[in-house]
């Protein structure tokens, strides 16, 4: 694994395999050079699907070896600044074992960087195949709906990384209820990175997380509305030290289609 899962833009290097996690239109524009486009919109689809989620090895490793990651050579992923499309695709790649870090800033640190040059011309990966072990992950894990539902309130931390009208029941985004899970602390997903969109460094990232409330000794579940800020609050809590992550990755819209899922809402349950 890469010594961090955030890495810095002045130490990306030929070493690393790269993938861009931006739109179709700004990769076509200019990307870094031998870089290929994440299908984010369609990976994001695909993981709320029963035959295509997750839990689905045979799936995603054929889509991430179509990448021509193989698992061997370390990825690292960049999108347009605001990390968490990054994170997503990290969080995913991370979760079927391969050594995947964050690219800190995105494009717009890429960019920053002296004498850059960026290319146009599409890149065709070559498929290969993922050589991980099945069942092999990184630092984070994957919690499904059932299993969060069932540990609320055995010691399990759940960090909510939605914004404070979410977590407040407020704004319900596309979903039929609104609120937030019992005993959830919020540190908003905004909060983690610095004004020039970089995350934030790690002793002040603890101490944001143990302000909230959160434990660094103790088990951690973070989740958002759709699994990027979820996939991006993960990736602060390993930088900030805490060692047992997990990710409710269907986040909150998934969580809500369930009425035997306890909300809270304005003080109400």
């Amino acid at each position: 694994m890469p010594p961090s899962a955030l890495l810095d833009p002045t130490a990306l290097d030929p070493s690393w395999l790269v993938l861009d996690a931006r739109g179709e239109d700004d990769y076509g524009q200019g990307h870094w050079p031998g870089a290929a486009r994440v299908p984010v919109s369609d990976w994001e689809l695909a993981a709320k699907q029963v035959d295509t989620n997750l839990s689905e090895d045979k799936h995603w490793r054929t889509l991430i070896g179509n990448l021509g990651v193989d698992g061997q050579r370390p990825v690292a992923v960049y999108d347009d600044g605001r990390m968490t499309e990054a994170a997503r695709v990290w969080f995913i790649l991370q979760r079927f074992g391969v050594p995947t870090a964050v690219l800190d800033g995105g494009w717009l640190a890429l960019t920053a960087q002296p004498a850059f040059q960026s290319e146009t011309e599409p890149v065709v990966p070559t498929p290969v195949t993922l050589a991980t072990a099945p069942g092999e992950h990184g630092p984070v894990g994957l919690v499904t709906r059932k299993e969060l539902r069932d540990q609320l309130g055995a010691g399990t931390q759940v960090f909510d990384a939605r914004t404070a009208a979410e977590f407040a029941g407020k704004d319900l985004r596309r979903n039929a209820r609104g609120g937030h899970l019992p005993g959830a602390r919020r540190v908003g997903h905004a909060d983690l990175l610095t004004a020039d969109g970089r995350m934030k460094q790690p002793q002040e990232l603890r101490a944001m997380l143990e302000g909230a409330g959160f434990h660094p000794g103790e088990r951690i579940v973070t989740h958002c509305d759709g699994g990027g800020r979820a996939a991006l609050a993960a990736l602060a809590a390993v930088q900030a030290g805490f060692t047992q992550v997990d990710t409710y990755y269907l986040s909150f819209s998934d969580w809500a289609t369930d009425e035997s899922c306890p909300i809270v809402r304005e003080g109400k349950s």
